[in-house]
C-alpha cells in the first residue's frame, strides 16, 4: 500500500468539514470538503432530507481549528444535480452538491482536484466526520482511513472492496489518491447490509457545466497563489523529484500549477469541441493516450490539459507547452489578453534540454475552423455538414417485431466527419419503448451528446431515422430541457437542425440515390414539386424522371394512403430531400391550405441557394414560430427528409429483434 505523505494527510484533514443544521447544534448531517474559496463540495443526499422543502435554508459548516478557529460558519446550497421532483434517492451521477459560505472572508485550505478525466481505482485515503458524544452531548469526530476502489460503476461511480466499510456521517468526505496527491472521489455511502462502500468520481463535478468551469478557475487561482512549504503543490513537487534528477523535459507539479493558474485567468472556452480540438492539435492531430469510451466533458481550459497524460503522468513538457500556445493563439485571435501566458511559455521553453523542439511549440497553429471567421458573428444560415465537414448525431429507431402497441429500440450514433460513425449509446431494455416514452428514454444520452458536441452558436444537427410509415412522428416538437419557463415554447426543431432519414436506407447507398443527390448539389437552387398533383395518381416514372432540383412537397400524411405512396416512390426514385406536413390530410381531396403550402414553400425555396441551407432555413422558421410570429405558423408542422448518401447511416445489425415479453 502506498505510504501516505504526512503533509498531504494534514492538508486533507484541514480541508474536510461537516455540515450542521445551525451554529449551535452538535448533531451533524454529513461531511464535505473545500474545493475553492468559500465553496464546499458534498453529497447531495446529505442535504436532500433537510432542504427538500426549502433549498434556500441556511445551515452551518464546521471544520477543525484551521477553519474559522473551529467556529461554525453559515452557508447555503448553491447548486445540486438531483432531480427534486423524482422523489428517489440520487443516483451516483446525481449525488453532488455545491455549498457556499455566507461569509467570504473566512480563510481555509482547499483540496487539489486532478484535471485528468478518469474514474480512479486503487488505494485511496478517506476523510470525513462521524457522529460522537462529548460531555454527554452529540458532536462530530474527525475520521480517516484507507480504502481500495476496485470496481467502476457506470460512468461516475466507484465501489470499494467488500472488506471495507465507511462509518455513518462520512458521506460527502474526500477520497485522496496518495500517489498523485489529488482528491479523485467523494464518499457516497456504506452498502447497507453488505460490506464495502460507494463513491462518486470527481468526473461527476463536470456535470455542473458552466458552474464547474467557474469553480475550477477559482480552484486553480487559489492554488496558484498559495505559497510555503506546506502547500498541496509543493508537497506533490517534493514527491515528484524524490529519487530522480528532474530535467526540463518533464512537466512537474510546479509547471502544472503555473499553467493552470494562467489558463484560469483567460476568458473561458466557448464550447467543448474547441477544447477537444486544441488538445488534439497539441499532439499533432492524434488521439490522446487515455482511452475514452465517450467524449469527455470539457468546460474549462484545464480540462484540455488533463487529456494530455500517459497514465497518471503528464506527457513531455513540449506537448503541454504546445497546448498552452494553441490556447493563447485562440484567445488572442479573439481579442483576449495572453501576454502572461505566452511570456511564461517562452521562459519555460528555455528549460527544455532539446532546444530544437521549441519550434514544435512556436509554430503551432489553429485549425482553420477555429480561426476567427463567420462563425464568430451572426450568420444568416448554417450549412448542413457534408462528409468530412463536421459532426452529426443520428438516432435510429427500430420497430420491435410483434410488439402491440408498437415499441422501438433506439441507438445514438455520432459521425464526426473524419471516419466511420461511432455508436454512442443504445437501448438496453428487452422490450423497447413506445413512441410517447422515447423522449424520456433518450434525454440523458442526447443531453450529454449535445453538451459535448455543440459549438457556441452552432448546435450539432440531429437526424432521426425511422421507417417511412412513421415519418409523421413530430420529432421537431420534442424537447429535452428538464425545466422550461412558463412562456417558453421552444422545441428541439427551433434550437437545432432536426431532419428525418429513412431507416431502410442504412448501409451502402445505391447509385440512383447517389447520382440524384450529386446532381441536386451541383444544380444549386431548388424548386418545390407538389406531389401528388391534384387529379394525378403518383407513379414511379414521375419520380425517376423528375428534375434534379425538384423537392417533393407533400400536403398529406405520409404514414398512410396517397401520401405514403408518394413518399415511398420518392425514396425508391432516389430522392434525398422532401417536405411534408406531419398533420397533413388523409382524404383524396385537397383544401385551400394545400394551395397555401405550395405558395409558402415556393417562397422558402427562393431563399435557399444550396440544399445544405435548407435544414437551417426551416429551423429559423420554427424559431420564429416559437417567438410568436403568426405569419410563420404555416411552417410549424413541416418535416424535412434530408438523406445525404455521402454520410450513410450505419448498416443494419442482422441479429433478430425480439418481441417484448
Amino acid at each position: 500500500m502506498p505510504e501516505l505523505n504526512d503533509w498531504l494527510d494534514a492538508l486533507a484533514r484541514a480541508a474536510t468539514v461537516h455540515l450542521l443544521p445551525d451554529e449551535e447544534s452538535g448533531a451533524m448531517w454529513g461531511s464535505g470538503f473545500f474545493v475553492a474559496p468559500g465553496r464546499v463540495l458534498t453529497a447531495a443526499h446529505v442535504l436532500l432530507p433537510h432542504l427538500a422543502r426549502d433549498r434556500n435554508r441556511v445551515f452551518a459548516v464546521r471544520g477543525g481549528m484551521e477553519v474559522n478557529a473551529g467556529i461554525p460558519v453559515l452557508a447555503r446550497l448553491e447548486h445540486w444535480l438531483v432531480d427534486e421532483g423524482r422523489g428517489e434517492a440520487p443516483s451516483t451521477g446525481e449525488d453532488l452538491a455545491l455549498v457556499r459560505l455566507l461569509d467570504d472572508t473566512v480563510e481555509h485550505e482547499c483540496v487539489w482536484l486532478a484535471d485528468r478525466p478518469v474514474q480512479h481505482v486503487g488505494v485511496l485515503w478517506a476523510y470525513g466526520y462521524r457522529p460522537g458524544v462529548a460531555d454527554g452531548r452529540p458532536c462530530a469526530l474527525s475520521w480517516s482511513g484507507d480504502t481500495e476502489m476496485n470496481v467502476r460503476e457506470a460512468e461516475y461511480g466507484l465501489r470499494s472492496k467488500p472488506d471495507i466499510e465507511f462509518p455513518p456521517g462520512v458521506s460527502g468526505g474526500p477520497l485522496l489518491d496518495p500517489d498523485t496527491g489529488s482528491v479523485v472521489a467523494l464518499i457516497k455511502a456504506r452498502r447497507g447490509e453488505r460490506d464495502g462502500g460507494l463513491a462518486v468520481s470527481m468526473l461527476t463535478l463536470r456535470r455542473f457545466g458552466a458552474v464547474y468551469g467557474e469553480v475550477m478557475r477559482e480552484h486553480d487561482t487559489w492554488h496558484g497563489r498559495a505559497r510555503g512549504a506546506g502547500t498541496w503543490i509543493n508537497v506533490q513537487q517534493r514527491d515528484f523529484v524524490r529519487g530522480r534528477t528532474a530535467h526540463g523535459a518533464e512537466w512537474t507539479p510546479h509547471d502544472r500549477r503555473t499553467a493552470l493558474k494562467l489558463l484560469a485567468a483567460l476568458p473561458p472556452p466557448p464550447d467543448v469541441p474547441t477544447v477537444e480540438a486544441l488538445a488534439r492539435q497539441a499532439v499533432s492531430g492524434n488521439q490522446w493516450p487515455q482511452r475514452q469510451d465517450r467524449s469527455p466533458k470539457l468546460y474549462a481550459w484545464r480540462d484540455g490539459h488533463g487529456l494530455l497524460y500517459e497514465g497518471a503522468q503528464p506527457q513531455d513538457a513540449m506537448i503541454m507547452l504546445r497546448y498552452l500556445r494553441l490556447v493563447a493563439c485562440y484567445v488572442h485571435a479573439r481579442g483576449g489578453e495572453v501576454d502572461a501566458l505566452t511570456g511564461w511559455v517562452e521562459e519555460r521553453l528555455v528549460e527544455h534540454p532539446l532546444s530544437a523542439m521549441a519550434d514544435f511549440v512556436r509554430e503551432a497553429n489553429l485549425p482553420e475552423w477555429l480561426k476567427p471567421g463567420p462563425e464568430d458573428s451572426v450568420r444568416a444560415v448554417i450549412p448542413y455538414p457534408r462528409a468530412g465537414e463536421g459532426t452529426t448525431v443520428a438516432v435510429l429507431l427500430d420497430p420491435v417485431i410483434g410488439s402491440d402497441p408498437l415499441h422501438f429500440f433506439w441507438q445514438i450514433w455520432i459521425d464526426d466527419g473524419d471516419g466511420e460513425p461511432a455508436l454512442y449509446a443504445a437501448d438496453r431494455t428487452t422490450h423497447g419503448h413506445r413512441l410517447g416514452d422515447l423522449v424520456q428514454a433518450l434525454r440523458p444520452s442526447l443531453t450529454d451528446v449535445f453538451h459535448t458536441r455543440d459549438r457556441a452558436g452552432r448546435p450539432v444537427p440531429l437526424e432521426v431515422a425511422l421507417p417511412v410509415e412513421h415519418f409523421d412522428t413530430a420529432v421537431h416538437r420534442w424537447r429535452f430541457d428538464d425545466i422550461a419557463a412558463l412562456d417558453d415554447t421552444y422545441h428541439l426543431g427551433a434550437q437545432r437542425r432536426v431532419v428525418l432519414r429513412s431507416l431502410e436506407r442504412r448501409g451502402e447507398p445505391d447509385n440512383l440515390w447517389t447520382d440524384r443527390w450529386q446532381a441536386m448539389v451541383a444544380q444549386g437552387r431548388l424548386s418545390g414539386w407538389r406531389v401528388p398533383e391534384p387529379g394525378v395518381n403518383p407513379n414511379a416514372h414521375q419520380f425517376q424522371q423528375a428534375p434534379h432540383d425538384a423537392v417533393p412537397v407533400i400536403c398529406r400524411s405520409v404514414g398512410r394512403g396517397l401520401g405514403h405512396t408518394a413518399m415511398k416512390l420518392a425514396l425508391d426514385g432516389g430522392h434525398g430531400v422532401a417536405l411534408w406536413r406531419v398533420d397533413g390530410h388523409a382524404g383524396s381531396n385537397c383544401a385551400d391550405s394545400c394551395d397555401d403550402l405550395r405558395t409558402r414553400t415556393k417562397w422558402l425555396f427562393e431563399r435557399v441557394e444550396n440544399v445544405t441551407e435548407l435544414p437551417d432555413r426551416l429551423r429559423q422558421l420554427r424559431q420564429e414560430v416559437a417567438e410568436q410570429r403568426p405569419e410563420r405558423r404555416w411552417a410549424e408542422p413541416l418535416a424535412l427528409l434530408y438523406d445525404d448518401p455521402g454520410r450513410p447511416l450505419p448498416a443494419e445489425d442482422t441479429s433478430p429483434l425480439d418481441a417484448p415479453l
